[in-house]
């Protein structure tokens, strides 16, 4: 029984409380909000994960063609623009391995992935989802945007 109990707390505490991580200033978080399109031949990527407190002390790496773009935490989203009309892969961690999405962009688009936490045997893991924009927009216009660069691989 008390093996239960303590499994039971250590998996709640996993996916409860709150995890946080560097966010850029207001103004600059407000610019990216206005979903302007990309530069010439170019697709914009906005990465996000919501404020669900599932997994909410969980940290998740993003990458975009093996490039470090982050470190999300509940309530955070990421914008990369990238090359457009080409397949791009965004990655993020997982349990055991990383997860990946393959996106095939069009230039002068902006493309919105789902960042989701999910159960794991030992922790949580991630998974990435394309989400419509309207759904992206929605889900972005509460959350904060992330410093880039720092991943914790």
């Amino acid at each position: 029984m008390l093996k239960k109990l303590f499994f039971l707390t250590v998996m709640s505490g996993l996916f409860a409380g709150c995890a946080s991580v560097p966010t850029e200033q207001a103004h600059i978080t407000s610019t990216i909000k206005q979903f302007k399109p990309p530069a010439t031949n170019n697709a914009g990527l906005y990465i996000y994960r919501s404020a669900s407190v599932v997994g909410g002390a969980l940290k998740k790496d993003i990458w975009v063609d093996d490039k470090c773009i982050g470190e999300t935490a509940k309530g955070t989203f990421f914008y990369e623009e990238v090359l457009g009309n080409v397949e791009h892969k965004v990655s993020t961690e997982s349990e055991f391995s990383p997860n990946d999405l393959m996106v095939q962009t069009q230039a002068g688009q902006n493309y919105f992935i789902k960042q989701y936490i999910k159960p794991g045997l030992l922790v949580g893991g991630a998974g990435l989802k394309l989400v419509s924009e309207e759904e992206g927009k929605k889900a972005i216009s509460d959350l904060k945007l992330g410093i880039k660069g720092k991943c914790s691989k």
